[in-house]
């Protein structure tokens, strides 16, 4: 029995890597996001690079990963681009 399959046999999926390379990509957009809400006092930034850090650990498949992290950069992107946004 291979370590993977004794894994499984376990209950323990390992992920794809495309699921892997998902969670990395969000997760330092994430970081940067939340580094600059803090720093620039921007409280949506800050959440939603919260938000981007730790919703993959509730989304078991790559689809929907990819999906929430798509939709919350954009919101992202839309907030930190607002005028006036503070």
């Amino acid at each position: 029995m291979s370590f993977p399959e004794f894994l499984q046999a376990l209950g323990i999926d390992i992920p794809t890597p495309a699921y892997l390379a998902g969670l990395l990509l969000f997760g330092l957009v994430g970081i940067a996001a939340w580094r600059h809400g803090r720093k620039t006092k921007r409280s949506s930034a800050k959440w939603l690079g919260l938000a981007l850090m730790l919703y993959p650990y509730a989304t078991p498949q790559t689809w929907l990963l990819y999906a929430v992290g798509t939709a919350l950069c954009a919101w992202l992107f839309f907030a930190w681009n607002a005028p006036g946004n503070g």
